[in-house]
């Protein structure tokens, strides 16, 4: 597992400025949407013990992505996609991606602009949660949570940002903070989705699929998006005038 926690770079000091509005407003959003859930557990309307199960059991079918149900066309299904971006399983869920967002959100936001980055994240969530529903169209079991979405940043992120670094967290290290490339993290991310939806045989569980989707769309959104203009170039240093040197001196 990989938690990066910092990320440097002229695109983070030009966000601070701006304010990154719509990756705090989902942040903001996912968090209060799990806090007032049966999910939580602290919301006491809800009971305990097994009206808290059922509770818990109606929420994720109201507002999370049932693939049978999608796939079949039924019109109700055809908005879960969107809702269950801002809907999460547990605690673990919640905080492992809003931590991910948070880190490689900011500066995707300020590349893309808020109005472009919002479409983004909300297209390419859909269209990853889609795709999950799609390949196990049989399936009743439900899907949440915003991990599509949130891979599709680290797509972008990837190909927008090649040389940013990270610290990240790697348990068989013990968990020392070391810093990394943000490509080499992303790509160890990728070959671990990779090698989970190849090792997967009993259906449904952990959406790597939608992962998988997700941080491809990313990447090949931000490669049409922003070719060519991606990579923040370092200014030339300026010459000086002709003028400024006599015959025998030194350019610098």
């Amino acid at each position: 597992m990989i938690r990066p926690s910092v990320v440097r770079g002229a695109a983070v000091r030009s966000a601070a400025v701006r304010g990154p509005t719509v990756t705090y407003a989902v942040l903001a959003l996912c968090c209060l949407v799990f806090l007032v859930s049966p999910v939580s557990g602290l919301n006491p309307s809800y009971g305990t013990g097994d009206a808290l199960l059922a509770a818990q059991s109606s929420y994720f079918a109201r507002w999370g992505v049932i693939p049978n149900e999608l796939t079949a066309g039924d019109s109700g299904a055809l908005i879960t996609p969107f809702t269950a971006l801002f809907v999460h399983g547990n605690w673990l869920h919640l905080l492992g991606n809003m931590l991910f967002l948070y880190v490689f959100g900011v500066m995707a936001e300020e590349r893309m602009g808020r109005v472009g980055f919002a479409l983004f994240y909300l297209g390419a969530g859909y269209l990853a949660l889609l795709a999950y529903a799609v390949a196990h169209a049989s399936s009743d079991q439900t899907l949440v949570g915003a991990s599509g979405a949130i891979s599709a940043v680290l797509g972008a992120f990837l190909y927008l940002f090649p040389r940013a670094r990270v610290t990240s967290l790697f348990p068989f290290l013990f968990f020392l903070p070391l810093r990394f490339p943000a490509a080499l993290v992303l790509l160890f991310w990728f070959a671990l989705q990779w090698l989970a939806v190849r090792a997967a045989t009993a259906g449904p569980g952990v959406a790597y699929l939608a992962h998988l989707v997700g941080f491809g769309l990313g990447f090949l959104f931000a490669w049409g998006r922003f070719r060519g203009t991606a990579r923040v170039k370092r200014p030339k240093r300026p010459k000086p005038p002709a003028s400024a040197a006599t015959e025998g001196e030194n350019q610098p």
